[in-house]
């Protein structure tokens, strides 16, 4: 058991920083609607201060009733690969900062080549990342050429809790 100078007890089993911010971004990621996959994203400051979550989903004022979320058709245009906006825009678009220079982006799962882009021009500098699911396909491949280049660092998220537990 740890103690302060006072010599008081400290809670024992408190989450670390990054459990704490990936526990949000899989937070975020319950709000998404896609029945197939789910992704949340919370990006943070150097001051360990939330400015942005996200998560996948349909662009705003665009019904997710009115669109597809089939991942195969016939037709590109009826997947939802046409509309969906990934966490990782939603992240960045949602901010409540300005500045999101040298911030640390926690990701449910690795970012696509696209979200890759966007992650660079909005000056993020670290991502860690929960699944990478789709290793070694063309846009992982290339979301890695992205960032390596770009000098960001990404870390795959570890943790030796199996669960965290909300209670309401």
């Amino acid at each position: 058991m740890g103690t302060d100078k006072f010599g008081n007890t400290k809670r024992q089993g408190y989450l670390s920083w990054d459990e704490y911010f990936m526990s949000i971004a899989l937070l975020s990621a319950q709000r998404s609607k896609d029945p197939n996959t789910q992704v949340g994203a919370c990006l943070i400051n150097m001051d360990k201060k939330i400015i942005g979550i996200g998560y996948n989903g349909m662009p705003t004022g665009c019904s997710d009733d009115d669109l597809p979320w089939a991942r195969e058709a016939t037709n590109v245009l009826d997947t939802k690969y046409m509309y969906v906006c990934h966490a990782e825009l939603n992240c960045i678009l949602n901010k409540n900062s300005n500045d999101s220079k040298n911030s640390t982006m926690y990701i449910t799962l690795f970012p696509c080549n696209e979200c890759a882009k966007l992650i660079i021009q909005a000056g993020v500098k670290r991502i860690i990342y929960l699944s990478d699911k789709y290793d070694q396909t063309p846009p992982n491949i290339a979301s890695k050429r992205l960032l390596d280049m770009a000098f960001i660092k990404y870390t795959k998220f570890e943790t030796s809790r199996k669960q965290i537990v909300i209670n309401f």
